[in-house]
């Protein structure tokens, strides 16, 4: 594979301070709704990066599903290895790379978990399947078969024929509050924009153009 020689030039525009909301989640409010208007392709997943214990960085990739005004909102497994990294080192970052646009933003802030009660609500209107989804699978956790986990799936299908599907208690939301927030649009000859907002001692924000 010829790597070296894999390029190309970004054209769609650059971006510049008077462009940019004084509140970056504001401006990125802005910018998502930009991307669902385009109807990008999953335009709400976002790489979520968390450190271990002994330093070790991990990522995936989880879907942003609610923004409040002042945090990113996402749902997951409480067992899985990026809640067990969470438990011992709340700093995580989140990257939307969405390349169609020529558009990256990046965060960095501390996760908290949010109330049972809102991860219930949130969980009461998933598909019925992904409810199901949730219980069935010990996220992180290695499994024999693809055979095993279908099974699990098909048992509690018929556990929870009748009725509503209970909040696994292991099972819910976080809120990543975030102190950095950069914007970045691609530019021509990899001259790209890139406007970094770091929150202050006093709840405002500075923002800065850096060097790309």
């Amino acid at each position: 594979m010829d790597l070296e020689s894999v390029r190309r030039e970004y054209l769609q525009g650059g971006l510049q301070r008077e462009d940019l909301l004084d509140e970056p989640i504001e401006q990125f409010n802005l910018w998502m709704s930009q991307a669902l208007q385009m109807e990008l392709k999953d335009p709400t997943a976002m790489t979520v990066a968390t450190v271990s214990g002994e330093g070790q960085p991990s990522q995936r990739i989880v879907l942003l599903k609610r923004m409040e005004a002042d945090a990113f909102v996402f749902f997951t497994n409480y067992r899985s290895r990026k809640a067990r990294e969470i438990e011992v080192n709340h700093h995580v970052s989140l990257h939307f790379p969405w390349h169609d646009i020529e558009r990256q933003v990046k965060v960095c802030g501390v996760a908290e978990k949010i109330s049972t009660a809102d991860s219930l609500r949130y969980f009461l209107s998933r598909p019925r399947e992904s409810q199901l989804a949730a219980w069935a699978s010990a996220q992180s956790e290695a499994i024999t078969s693809r055979s095993f986990l279908l099974n699990q799936f098909e048992s509690l299908k018929q556990k929870y024929a009748q009725g509503e599907i209970p909040l696994p208690d292991f099972w819910g939301g976080y809120r990543v509050i975030p102190h950095e927030i950069e914007f970045w649009q691609g530019g021509k000859h990899r001259l790209h924009d890139r406007f970094h907002y770091r929150r202050q001692g006093d709840g405002s924000w500075e923002i800065r153009r850096l060097s790309p």
